[in-house]
This record gives structure tokens, sequence and C-alpha cells, in this order.
């Protein structure tokens, strides 16, 4: 079995890869997260994500450990509404005014993961569907303010109090909303062999 690294500071992305029981260690990448302004809103997460998993991987790599047998796992999740990412929130206003955006209508969280194992690079993405709820003025603030979701894409977290109370419906995979398609990512560890 390979030793797995996650290339993540995301509490609930360590979470859901020990709740799938697989054995890791983390190195967190501090790649750059820009892009190139012609890429496809739908290929930014997998292209940020590979280039984690790279920076990682150079890393360890100058830390002349061997890298043999070693599989890096990096992910990066977008909020994507009316065609346009939604970031991490720079402060309360921002957050109130994403959430505010988002309330009644319906948007797309996209992760791109990165498998890199032994030189070989494999990617994909996941797409899911959220609709939220009209949130009135105070649900937002009260979210915001209790739950200061400034490291989140788009200014909320599924599993907190704004999802339990706010989100209508979901269309995919619920844990790829916390920031990883954990599912989808243990088949594909299982297809390359190295579970």
């Amino acid at each position: 079995m390979a030793s797995f690294i996650l290339a993540s500071q995301s509490p609930r992305r360590k979470n859901l890869l020990e709740w799938a029981e697989i054995p890791f260690e983390i190195i967190v990448s501090d790649s750059d997260e820009s892009f190139p302004a012609t890429l496809p809103i739908n290929d930014v997460p997998e292209y940020i994500a590979i280039h984690k998993a790279h920076d990682v991987e150079a890393k360890i790599n100058h830390g002349q450990s061997n890298l043999k047998d070693t599989c890096i796992i990096a992910a990066d999740t977008v909020v994507v509404l009316d065609n346009t990412i939604m970031g991490k929130p720079v402060d309360r206003a921002d957050a109130i005014a994403s959430l505010t955006k988002l309330s009644g209508k319906t948007h797309q969280v996209i992760t791109g993961v990165c498998i890199l194992y032994n030189g070989i690079v494999e990617s994909f993405s996941e797409i899911t569907q959220v609709s939220f709820h009209e949130l009135t003025t105070s649900q937002i603030e009260y979210y915001v303010d209790h739950y200061k979701p400034y490291d989140k894409a788009g200014s909320y977290a599924i599993q907190e109090w704004i999802g339990v109370v706010g989100i209508k419906s979901i269309q995919g995979d619920f844990y790829n909303v916390m920031g990883l398609p954990v599912s989808r990512l243990v088949q594909k560890i299982k297809q390359l062999d190295l579970l």
C-alpha cells in the first residue's frame, strides 16, 4: 500500500480522509492559488489542486526524502454563482454580501482533486448543485457573527448551522461541498491499486 500525504490544512478535508480510514500525514502546500484568466471556470479548482500537489512534491524532494510509493492528495474547492467564482470573504461585510447573493438561488460547488503518485498525475473535478432558501438579513448576520466563515469559499460551510436551516436541496455529493469528494477519491485510489 502507498503512503499518503494530504496537501491541505483544511480541517474538513482532514476529517473526511480520516472517516475514509485512509492513513495519511499532512504537508501543507504554500502554492499560489492564482490561475490564468483564460482558464474555464470549471477547470480552475483542478488546476490549483495540481499546483498544490507539485508544491508538496517539491518540498519533499528538497528534503531529499524518498518519494517512491508516496501518494500526494491535493484538492481545491470553488463556489460558482452565475459563472462567477465566489472566493473566501475578506471581512464581515464581504461574507454578508456573498450570502445575500446566494440566498434563494442555486450555485455550483466544484472541487478539483489531484492524485500525484510516482510522477504520475491523476486529476478530476466533482460538481454539486446547491440551492438555498431565501435567507433573511438577520439569519445571514447571525451566521457570519457566530460562525465566522472567513476561511470558506462562498462564505459558508454546509455542515454548520446555515446548511441545516438554509439549504433547500443539493444535487450531487454532500461531502464535495465540505471540500472533498471522498467516495470518488477512494474509488480512484483503488483503481490505481494504491489501497
